[in-house]
């Protein structure tokens, strides 16, 4: 193991989870929002945003170049820069007659330098702290992870929103939001590399790596009811991932559109305050569940506790009210499902990768996980605009049903979760 000098993780944990998490719900979320007020159409969004969850999907094979070539905070230091040149290069694109083109390349510079950054700050965090304060870090990283997210799904939104109405140019408003999300990023990346420990020895394995590599995929595809495994994670959030990349263009479109036509400061106040604290309790609460009885209790309850929410949705889109606080009791609940329901999926996971190969089977589980995202987030735009939101929404409360019903026939220890707590 890496010998590294001593710095007090305080000082560095916090800034490398936050430069983790925000480039990856920019790419994510906020390009969502961006191009629906630069009035690309819901297919064109949802296609075009979904591709970029690729780099996560495909991000295990080339995971083992990170760990064998360079140090791990050469890496992240490397790939923050070029987050920042990409975030800056969105920005400049916006003022372009070719801006869609640009800033999409953009968009997939930074998806795969934030995927491939996950990795080596995730790294650097197994070989940077020891055992002990990896378990205090834990919710520490999480936290300003999250917190991370808030800015990119929330603050950065209702600045946008802001430059909006003053200016009354949303590419102009867009671009300058960008330009100093940008500055942001450059001035993380310099406080990283004056912050994160120094001393992290280079490694270079000069074995064949390929063997090892194929061993871990052909190890994971051979585990017990695998195809049962992986029909449950593709499935799990196929209403969620086709709600996803819908919720916020419902919410801003015109009501003629069937919309509920709130302002981009609105949407960026909802979800990016209001909707994360849900999001966060939910998932505290689904933490503590677990921990207390274990996933078996859970599993089906947390399964429904992520989807009967999206009924909200069909609800407001045959309504259609004005009252804003509707459509913020409506977000916070089915976030806050979110959050629970995503509990017993993220331990499921961890229970599949259990083995020799833990971390690079999880690498390749959470690669499944965001293809369970991608695959069916590409073609919701295009149902949407042939059904209308009303039979849209009623369609990903359908496509619930698969996921929920394919857990009867998974296989995993009741206990689990309950069990593991009970022997840290």
């Amino acid at each position: 193991m890496a010998e590294l000098k001593r710095v007090n993780p305080w000082v560095w944990v916090p800034s490398l989870y936050y430069a983790e998490g925000l480039p990856y719900i920019i790419v994510t979320a906020l390009s969502v929002v961006m191009y629906k007020r630069l009035e690309l159409s819901n297919a064109e969004i949802a296609l075009y945003t979904s591709w970029l969850y690729l780099p996560w999907v495909i991000k295990p094979f080339w995971s083992p170049i990170v760990d064998m070539k360079s140090t791990k905070r050469k890496w992240f230091l490397i790939l923050q820069l070029i987050l920042a040149l990409s975030i800056l290069g969105v920005a400049l694109s916006l003022r372009l007659n070719a801006w869609l083109s640009f800033s999409l390349f953009f968009f997939w510079l930074a998806a795969f330098s934030s995927a491939t950054h996950d990795i080596a700050a995730d790294g650097f965090y197994m070989i940077g702290l020891k055992e002990k304060e990896q378990s205090f870090f834990i919710g520490v990283r999480s936290t300003f992870y999250r917190i991370s997210l808030i800015t990119g799904q929330g603050l950065i939104v209702i600045l946008a929103g802001h430059l909006e109405e003053s200016w009354q140019d949303n590419h102009k408003a867009w671009s300058v939001t960008l330009l100093l999300v940008s500055a942001g990023m450059f001035l993380l990346t310099a406080y990283n590399f004056m912050a994160v420990p120094k001393k992290e020895k280079p490694r270079q394995i000069n074995v064949n790596p390929l063997k090892g590599f194929f061993e871990v995929f052909v190890t994971f595809f051979k585990k017990k009811e695998i195809v049962v495994a992986i029909a449950y994670i593709l499935l799990y959030r196929l209403g969620e991932s086709q709600l996803v990349k819908l919720a916020s263009p419902f919410l801003l479109d015109e009501r003629q559109a069937g919309g509920l036509e709130l302002s981009t400061q609105q949407v960026g106040f909802i979800y990016g305050t209001l909707g994360f604290i849900a999001l966060s309790l939910g998932g505290i609460l689904g933490g503590f569940l677990v921990s207390r009885d274990g996933l078996g209790k859970w599993m089906w309850k947390m399964a429904l506790a992520l989807n009967t929410p999206n009924l909200l949705y069909v609800l407001l889109a045959w309504f259609q009210p004005e009252q804003v606080e509707w459509v913020m009791g409506a977000v916070v609940i089915e976030q806050f499902g979110y959050g629970l329901g995503f509990t017993s999926f993220m331990l499921y996971l961890i229970y599949l990768a259990e083995g020799e190969t833990k971390t690079a089977h999880y690498a390749i589980g959470t690669g499944l996980m965001a293809l369970g995202m991608m695959l069916p987030g590409m073609a919701s735009g295009y149902l949407q605009e042939w059904m209308g939101y009303r039979m849209f929404f009623t369609w990903v409360v359908i496509a619930a049903v698969p996921g929920i019903y394919i857990i009867k026939y998974l296989s995993y220890p009741r206990e689990y979760g309950k069990q593991d707590i009970e022997k840290s």
